[in-house]
């Protein structure tokens, strides 16, 4: 995706000169609303109610994660998400006939989008995510590419299918930071690179506020549903004296849980997952030490001998190509341990959530429970 992404953004065009401006100054009144320079910071992201429509339909008819594109205009430090479309997913996402696609495809729709009049302009992408977990390498790197791109940076909206899925619609709006951004595009990504930016997996993202705005007819159906009115019927019954179009969940009262057990795989594999990275890492770390100890073994030899030439008046011999004889690898790269530790940070964040609502219930029934039996 982010491949894809990269094709269809619109390349930086080199500095050319001023021509002389054939319209009119724009008012001071409203120079800082337009802000085309881009100097006014990022306050909040607003959503449209018709944008959360499409993210929540798109994550429900998928089996598996899904991501599209936002569009809409950014006015005096407000990102407004005024429409999104999704995109393909391709199983092969790293495939070069995939992601040309995939980038046919966004530039045909933005095309028919300018022509109808409607916001054309890319302003981040939606991504949906379960239990929290939400660090991937392919989002790191779409975004680091909406950054460096979009003129206020762009955001990724963030849905959770998991909470969603028990009626509660999660939506949050993160962007990299400068400082993870900084040590990002400064391969690699190695553990002094961190030190020096003091970087934690806390800090790979930051949120941004996020507001949800519908319009006035949306908000009065829906109060019409929710409005209590009287049964039609003859003689009704107590329970069908007033009724309401939405009508009341009971989910909510069911003492069991079967995400819980869920989460706690998704912990268990997680952090399975950071021990096999970890140890990778240091095997790594030990042949590269391995090699400069051998390197610097070679170079100690070689300077003894030069030395005894030295001493009985030879002519010292040409020092040779280290980094030719001994091939050190390179440091890996730390960024992949730091996005399963923010993984298992999420899953257990909303283990801890989904747990102790799973006691407050249990509590509270056993208490009815005990009530009744000491009733007469």
């Amino acid at each position: 995706m982010a491949a894809a992404i990269a094709a269809s953004l619109p390349a930086p065009q080199a500095a050319s000169a001023p021509a002389a401006p054939i319209h009119e100054p724009i008012p001071a009144s409203m120079a800082k609303l337009i802000d085309i320079e881009a100097e006014i910071p990022l306050k909040y992201v607003q959503l449209e109610g018709l944008v959360i429509s499409k993210i929540v339909k798109h994550s429900s008819e998928s089996h598996s994660s899904v991501h599209g594109l936002l569009l809409g205009l950014d006015l005096d430090g407000t990102l407004e998400v005024t429409n999104s479309f999704p995109l393909p997913h391709n199983l092969g996402d790293e495939d070069e006939k995939s992601s040309k696609t995939t980038s046919r495809y966004q530039t045909a729709m933005l095309r028919s989008l300018k022509e109808v009049r409607a916001d054309d302009s890319v302003v981040g992408f939606y991504q949906s995510t379960t239990m929290g977990a939400f660090y991937s390498q392919t989002i790191i790197d779409t975004q680091a590419i909406h950054q460096e791109k979009l003129r206020q940076g762009g955001v990724v909206v963030v849905h959770d299918l998991s909470r969603a899925n028990r009626g509660n619609a999660s939506f949050r709006a993160f962007r990299l930071s400068k400082d993870f951004l900084d040590a990002y595009r400064r391969p690699p990504f190695s553990a002094k690179s961190m030190i020096s930016h003091k970087l934690t997996f806390n800090s790979i993202m930051e949120e941004i506020p996020l507001k949800i705005r519908t319009n006035p007819l949306l908000s009065a159906f829906v109060s019409t549903l929710s409005e209590r009115h009287l049964s039609p019927l003859a003689e009704p019954t107590p329970a069908e004296v007033y009724r309401t179009s939405l009508h009341p969940l009971y989910s909510t009262l069911n003492l069991g849980n079967p995400t819980l057990t869920k989460n706690l795989e998704n912990v268990v594999e997680a952090i399975d997952n950071y021990k096999t990275e970890e140890g990778n890492l240091a095997y790594h770390t030990r042949q590269i030490a391995r090699e400069k100890a051998r390197a610097e073994a070679y170079i100690a030899k070689q300077k003894e001998e030069n030395a005894n030439r030295l001493a009985q008046g030879l002519a010292p011999l040409p020092e040779d190509d280290v980094s030719r004889l001994f091939k050190i690898p390179p440091e890996p790269s730390r960024l992949e341990s730091m996005m399963l530790l923010g993984q298992v940070d999420a899953y257990a964040k909303t283990l801890e959530g989904t747990s102790s609502l799973s006691l407050v219930k249990m509590y509270a029934a056993r208490a009815g429970t005990d009530a009744g039996r000491d009733s007469p």
